[in-house]
């Protein structure tokens, strides 16, 4: 239907700038016109009669003539399903002669009488010009058709009562997975590992510090820092050095001092008691070592051979294989 039409016929047009206490109030009577209808029902739509529910549609009708907004069209849709589900419980409520209404009788009717056979006999009642076969599955709605046209003024259409009658239900097919059988040969028990079956190394990091101590102690003066910790061939057993050289500074066995910028290590006698409670404190410092000052320290002290030893790659004999 055109957009001009429609609002013709309704009485009303979009207006996003209605007055605003006018859609308070229309709102106001919306939501009263719809409590009112529910709590005389009550739940139970016999409560109310046929002709008071005509009349609060009658009162929607006309606050619907106000609406200019959707959120007040909103209100009327939702009063209109209350009042038709309420109908709707009021027309399955109808009693015919002595019995009410039974839709499911009337249905099955229908589908015999179109001609699939459910096992109800066909009434009486119903005159059949011409031989029904009732074995076919389709249902025959030309039939029913031609006996609704006589009480109806409404145009015949190809898909006039096509629909749920003649809909099978659907059966969700079962489908069956294959279990993965496993073979028994092919399992494995997991390795068992002893406390036999497993080496244990020395503590690498106290035999080194005591190492590099010895080496130290072997000096007669005073080492650049860099030509004790730095392995020309092995970056990282330099950084291992400067680590164990650590724990001898921590210890009060070794001392660090700069001059003329230059660092120097030489071993002293660790301190005692009496000489931290006369005042002397040990000192922190952090120290960047990565490769470029390696290889800068090996170009500038002409490092060639590592004060320290190159020490054997550390392993873990575990069961009967090697890891390092």
């Amino acid at each position: 239907m055109p957009r001009d039409s429609l609002d013709s016929q309704l009485g009303t047009d979009y207006d996003p700038d209605q007055d605003p206490e006018e859609k308070r109030t229309l709102r106001r009577q919306y939501r009263s016109l719809y409590k009112s209808t529910t709590e005389d029902a009550q739940g139970h739509a016999q409560d109310l009669t046929a002709e008071q529910l005509v009349e609060k549609v009658k009162q929607s009708d006309s606050l619907f003539h106000r609406v200019k907004g959707t959120a007040e069209a909103t209100l009327d849709s939702t009063f209109l399903l209350a009042a038709t589900q309420m109908g709707a419980a009021k027309a399955r409520a109808m009693k015919a002669g002595a019995g009410a209404f039974d839709v499911d009788d009337f249905v099955s009717r229908l589908i015999t009488y179109m001609g699939r056979n459910q096992g109800v006999a066909v009434p009486e009642d119903i005159d059949s010009d011409e031989e029904q076969d009732y074995s076919g599955e389709l249902l025959d709605f030309a039939r029913i058709g031609r006996r609704a046209l006589a009480k109806s003024h409404r145009v015949p259409v190809m898909d006039f009562m096509l629909g749920p009658l003649s809909i099978e239900q659907k059966k969700r097919a079962v489908i069956k997975r294959a279990t993965l059988q496993k073979d028994e040969r092919e399992k494995k028990k997991p390795q068992e590992i002893t406390e036999s079956d497993i080496t244990r190394s020395e503590n690498e990091t106290t035999k080194n510090v005591a190492t590099l101590e010895r080496i130290l102690q072997q000096q007669d003066n005073k080492v650049n820092l860099f030509r004790v910790i730095v392995n020309p061939d092995d970056f990282g057993q330099s950084v291992e050095n400067l680590f164990y050289l650590s724990f001898l500074i921590r210890d009060g066995k070794c001392a660090l001092e700069f001059e003329d910028g230059e660092p120097f290590i030489y071993v002293t006698e660790q301190p005692s008691e009496e000489d931290y409670a006369a005042g002397l404190r040990k000192q922190q410092m952090v120290m960047e070592f990565d490769m470029a000052t390696w290889r800068r320290a090996i170009e500038v002290f002409d490092i060639k051979d590592a004060l320290i030893p190159q020490r054997p790659k550390s392993t873990m004999r575990i069961g009967g294989k090697w890891y390092g």
